[in-house]
């Protein structure tokens, strides 16, 4: 059996298509969900949305267990939250960091980014199209991982 890709998505994401849409779009959450799923194909996905920090850790435990790869919007709990960073460094395999908008193009308090510290790869700025993206790379390297282990 397959291993899943989780994507998981931190707090206000659930919002997507309402908030901010000169920054965020008009994309919602479930748009984007069908996005990473058309491109996952037969691949497996873990979707899921916080907006609670204790959560978004525990599924990451779960990645850890059961999981192949993590794409991981973390949204303000990137800047802030030494416990998903520390759940993170547990991941044994590779992680994309993704935001929206392009955080270093924004104040200052959103240019440092702990969870970029542990992430293989980090999408910034292409919109809910990274989302995409960044399934298409992680099945990729979850692949050549499975062929050379």
């Amino acid at each position: 059996m397959t291993k899943p890709i989780f994507v998981l998505n931190g707090p206000n994401l659930n919002r997507l298509g309402m908030r901010e849409p000169e920054i965020y779009g008009r994309t919602t959450l479930a748009e984007i969900e069908g996005m990473c799923r058309d491109a996952a194909g037969d691949h497996p996905i873990r979707f899921h949305q916080s907006n609670i920090e204790g959560e978004i850790v525990n599924w990451v435990h779960e990645a850890i267990d059961d999981g192949a790869g993590i794409l991981i919007n973390p949204a303000g709990l990137s800047f802030i939250s030494i416990p998903v960073l520390d759940a993170l460094k547990m991941f044994p395999g590779p992680i994309v960091e993704l935001h929206i908008s392009n955080i270093h193009r924004r104040e200052e308090i959103y240019h440092r980014s702990l969870v970029s510290k542990v992430a293989t790869g980090v999408i910034a700025g292409l919109g809910a199209a990274g989302y995409p993206l960044a399934i298409r790379w992680l099945m990729d390297q979850v692949d050549r991982y499975y062929r050379h282990a």
